[in-house]
């Protein structure tokens, strides 16, 4: 016969020649050829048998949490509040005590979490290797694809699917204004003249259904319906067309790619022309001709003013001959200039110095 002594908060389970008897609470026992596994009941239960075996008792059952965790499960297992653990598939035991346990079980067959845990038990260490995440940026919306077919669309937000064999696509789209550029687009005009056109056009996604799921690639798309605009548009026309109604260029392939754009989920805003960019030689000759309008336009200048300056000399020499004192005034005119660049003057002390200075300056 031994003594046996259950302390405080712990549980022993009774055996004899290896078969399980009885549970004994708190208290002092002697026993007589049996023997007694005591447990802590302030942590897991570990059966020393074959659980099933030991759950027949009812006593020992109602003493005991178990939880049963299937094959396309987890159970998050919190003590006190706090999460202990997260607890894979398989059976496990605790005891019932002063500990407040408390057990989700979240499916991982389905991709949506529609348990109740918020988003800092979702990002939890123990957590997170269960949980795919995505977000979508403010500017964004996504379209989510769930085996390979559409589910929704994603707005602005942080998402978290259950991590699983279910495959799950995610193709965002930038939903802000945005601009393509076309630079160095080489183009025949209908006189077979090769030029290059560098433009520019704003646009934005309207419909993420249609650019994502109805177009592949709706960007490219895009360009290159610019691109043939481009070419409709100036194949028509000649080369001097084009530089005299280069205005009426871009009006035409709004026009014309706007109404194609709403099939590619794209609104088209605006359209500008940046550069023509004429081969070498057409710009040497464009060059000479603009050289040879411009001297044109000096000759005929210089002209106008020969042709002003002849008829003010005209009419100034009409009225000096009917006024001889206005000539004497402009004879006096020019002998002050012509006396402003001379620097000095000799006379002679032998007469009269005005008399003299009238001589110099006075034609007889």
């Amino acid at each position: 016969m031994k003594r046996v002594v259950i302390n405080a908060y712990e549980r022993g389970l009774v055996f004899k020649n290896g078969v399980y008897q009885r549970m004994i609470h708190e208290g002092r026992y002697w026993m007589l050829n049996e023997d007694v596994t005591v447990f802590d009941i302030t942590k897991p239960f570990v059966a020393p048998i074959e659980l099933n075996l030991l759950l027949q008792d009812k006593q020992l059952a109602d003493a005991l949490h178990v939880v049963n965790v299937l094959q396309h499960q987890i159970v998050l297992h919190y003590e006190n509040g706090l999460l202990k653990q997260v607890l894979t598939p398989g059976r496990y035991t605790f005891w019932k005590s002063i500990i407040d346990y408390k057990f989700i079980t979240a499916d991982l067959s389905k991709i949506d979490i529609t348990e109740n845990l918020d988003r800092s038990t979702l990002c939890h260490r123990l957590v997170a290797p269960f949980v795919r995440s995505y977000s979508v940026e403010n500017y964004e919306q996504a379209v989510l694809l769930v085996d390979g077919k559409f589910s929704r669309i994603l707005n602005t937000g942080i998402y978290f699917w259950w991590r699983n064999d279910i495959p799950i696509s995610i193709s965002k789209v930038d939903t802000r204004q945005q601009q393509v550029e076309m630079n160095g687009q080489e183009i025949l005009t209908r006189d077979k003249a090769a030029i290059r056109i560098n433009a520019w056009a704003q646009y934005r996604v309207s419909e993420i259904n249609t650019a994502v799921l109805q177009n592949k690639e709706y960007e490219k798309q895009l360009y290159a319906l610019f691109q043939l605009a481009l070419r409709e548009y100036v194949a028509t026309v000649s080369f001097d067309e084009l530089l005299e109604k280069r205005d009426n260029l871009a009006p035409f392939i709004l026009s014309v790619v706007k109404e194609k754009a709403v099939s590619l989920g794209i609104t088209v805003f605006n359209f500008g022309l940046r550069d023509i960019i004429l081969p070498g030689d057409i710009k040497d000759i464009m060059n000479q001709v603009l050289v040879a309008e411009k001297k044109a336009q000096a000759n005929i200048i210089m002209r106008r003013e020969e042709t002003a300056s002849t008829k003010s000399l005209l009419n100034t020499a009409k009225l000096m001959e009917d006024n001889p004192m206005l000539f004497k005034l402009k004879e006096m005119e020019y002998v002050e200039k012509i006396a402003e660049k001379v620097s000095n003057i000799s006379v002679n002390g032998n007469g009269d110095l005005l008399e003299q200075l009238r001589r110099i300056f006075v034609s007889k």
